[in-house]
């Protein structure tokens, strides 16, 4: 099959793709026509794809279930049955004779392959359920509410306490909402988000779920901000925050008074930030904030004050009930790593009582969901790329471990595979990060091939997470590696400054100084292929042309690669919401910036260019498909060698795997579908490394 060749449009030559930006039959075309090249293109792969596949399946237990959530005297969690793709929400009595199990709601009797949840949250009573799902991957949800004793959803009229329905009573729905959401103290009432005509959450509505009565309750005007809404862990507040990339400002009102008019805590300052923590034992408001250091500290309203010169502060719990001495949780970046601290308030000032870090090198240790500000324990979760995570509760006095839940991984022997931690050193002598994971019998004397990540923007920490989906490479011989390029927040704030606006190029520059570090000894420099999704999708974009040599292969996953025009575009979801993190066009300095690394203006020689797998889909929220389609289109016309290219894993080849379907900027999120897809890249990878 030949490449398909997008039409340009001669009335625009400087975007002449810019028709790929509008849905219509044409468009919808050339994506179906793009999908049935790289079906044909990559069918050569399908055995292997159906063996990794196989490997992959063969390490996902039949009943899969995730870590329980305590609310009340419940557990909540999710069970995916055997065979079955989407997971059910169950919940059992935490204690006591009755431990019996409770399907709350069933994903796939939604009558969908794709079914995605925003909002999961029971009533303070556990008596009903607000729940909103997604159902094509747009990440617009449909907002219901579940009577969780009859099982059945809310509807006008209806008597909650026995069940009956009136029969003119309608739904109670709410059919545009976003991720977040808070019930008041009573139950009757809550509080979600609503997204405008871009996607970006910019109202707080309350609704009554007895009557379906809805009530404005805060609007943001500024479309650089986006609204969430939360009940405090408290219990005491309705927090709603409102974040642009670099500014905050969080208003709270009483959950016993959801009439109650919101009262903002810290005002709004152009680049100050903070988050917001209601201490009960304390009886103070908590805020981690940059108002007068850089790298973040603690202050409290009554005027407490904490901060560490050399680490990033990133979140604050407290813990004990009002009256109780209580302590509090911090999370900080060490060297590059996380630390959680538990301090308490002794004679001489606040100190250190538990300090938590990795439990292996190249490691990660983060916070698990504490909702229970009571809690004697803080639960915390531990894994790296080869072991799987284990949920911890820790005593917050003596330290001592307790298992919670560990995510079974059948045939699985972590202790097969070890990580490392090396650094490699920009041209300005900033030191990068690079966890190397591979197996203990793979060599890292330069021979090996490997598998090269990154991501690099809103400072964004991307610490190890397992994922079973290396470990078929990393069974072939495959080292893999993610670089802490800067633009991300797995070191410092200094580390996303330095990799954001004007200094964007240097998220791109610390990614081939880290693949260059790597093939300098560690792997074989002639086999390291680049991946990343997104902005990381850019990152691979720009190596593709800066650096096109140093690569066997590119994977850019949803690339936003037309950075220019979709700043200029103001009619697309988080084009103003973006431009502190990525520049406004319209300022003439910042433009220079962008045009000088956006992939879709800055093609490759064509005889230099790397193979090339591009993915993308047409639900899409965040990278609108046209960016990707536009791209390659671009690629394609500019290619002497068109339709010559006798493999995938040729130099000079692209293929464009659109998803057609449901799918969001995530992929696939039915469990086998997901690992299909998957198993599909890494045969891609896998011939391009040979």
């Amino acid at each position: 099959m030949q490449p398909p060749l997008a039409r340009r449009d001669g009335a625009s030559p400087a975007d002449p793709y810019a028709w790929l930006r509008h849905p219509s039959p044409e468009v919808t075309a050339y994506l179906a026509a793009e999908r049935a090249y790289y079906d044909d293109r990559t069918a050569a792969l399908a055995p292997l794809a159906q063996v990794i596949l196989a490997e992959l399946r063969d390490r996902t237990p039949d009943t899969e279930r995730s870590v329980s959530v305590d609310h009340g005297p419940y557990a909540y969690y999710t069970v995916t049955l055997p065979g079955r793709e989407l997971p059910e929400l169950r919940r059992r009595m935490r204690s006591g004779e009755d431990r019996a199990e409770e399907t709350l709601l069933d994903l796939g009797s939604l009558d969908s392959p794709y079914a995605a949840t925003g909002v999961v949250e029971p009533s303070p009573d556990d008596s009903l359920l607000a729940y909103s799902v997604d159902l094509t991957g747009s990440e617009v949800y449909a907002l219901r509410f579940r009577d969780i004793a009859s099982g059945r959803d809310i509807a006008t009229g209806q008597d909650i306490a026995s069940g009956r329905d009136v029969a003119t009573g309608e739904l109670i729905e709410v059919e545009s909402t976003y991720y977040t959401g808070a019930w008041s103290a009573d139950g009757r009432w809550f509080f979600y988000t609503v997204p405008d005509h871009l996607n970006r959450p910019h109202e707080v509505w309350r609704i009554d779920v007895r009557t379906g009565e809805r009530l404005l309750v805060l609007t943001e005007p500024d479309q650089r901000f986006e609204l969430t809404v939360e009940r405090s862990r408290s219990g005491a507040w309705i927090v709603i925050t409102s974040t642009s990339r670099t500014t905050t400002e969080a208003w709270a009102l009483p959950a016993d008074e959801p009439d109650a008019t919101p009262t903002s805590l810290r005002g709004r300052v152009d680049g100050v930030a903070y988050a917001a923590e209601h201490d009960a034992a304390g009886n103070r408001w908590l805020f981690v904030t940059n108002e007068s250091d850089e790298e973040f500290a603690l202050v409290g309203d009554d005027g407490l004050r904490i901060a560490n010169a050399g680490e990033r502060l990133h979140d604050v719990l407290a813990f004990g009930p009002a009256g109780d001495s209580g302590c509090l949780v911090t999370v900080q970046r060490v060297d590059g790593e996380c630390r959680i601290r538990v301090l308490e308030d002794g004679p001489s000032g606040w100190r250190t009582r538990l300090e938590l870090g990795p439990d292996e090198p190249g490691g990660s240790i983060r916070l698990g969901r504490n909702e229970d500000a009571d809690a004697p324990f803080v639960t915390v979760v531990t894994e790296s790329f080869t072991t799987p995570p284990t949920w911890w509760d820790v005593d917050l006095r003596t330290g001592e471990r307790t298992l919670r839940h560990r995510r079974e991984v059948p045939h699985h022997d972590a202790s097969a595979y070890a990580s490392e931690v090396v650094y490699a050193v920009a041209e300005d002598g900033w030191r990068i990060p690079i966890v190397v994971t591979r197996r203990t019998d793979t060599p890292v004397d330069g021979t090996a091939p490997c598998l090269l990540y990154g991501y690099g923007s809103y400072e964004s920490v991307d610490d190890p997470w397992f994922d079973p989906t290396l470990l078929p490479l990393l069974d072939r011989g495959v080292v893999f590696a993610k670089a802490h390029i800067r633009g991300g927040g797995e070191i410092s704030r200094r580390q996303w400054i330095d990799g954001h606006l004007l200094a964007k190029r240097n998220t791109f520059t610390d990614f081939i100084a880290a693949a260059d570090h790597l093939a300098d000894g560690i792997v074989d420099g002639r086999r390291i292929v680049g991946r990343g999704g997104s902005a990381g999708g850019l990152l691979q974009g720009a190596v593709y042309f800066m650096a096109p040599q140093r690569w066997a292969g590119v994977m850019a996953h949803v690339p936003f690669v037309d950075v220019v025009n979709s700043m200029l575009d103001t009619e697309i979801p988080l084009t103003i919401t973006e431009w502190e993190e990525w520049g406004n066009p319209g300022i003439p300095e910042q433009r220079a910036s962008m045009e000088s690394y956006a992939p879709y203006l800055n093609l490759p020689d064509p005889q230099d260019r790397p193979p090339l797998l591009v993915t993308g889909a047409v639900h899409d929220p965040r990278v609108l498909v046209h960016e990707p389609a536009k791209w390659v289109a671009a690629l394609r016309y500019s290619d002497p060698e068109l339709g010559h290219r006798t493999s995938t894993s040729d130099r000079g080849s692209v293929v464009f795997r659109v998803e057609l379907g449901e799918g969001s900027h995530g992929g696939q999120v039915a469990r086998y579908a997901a690992l299909a897809e998957e198993a599909e890249i890494l045969a891609w990878a896998l011939e391009v490394l040979r």
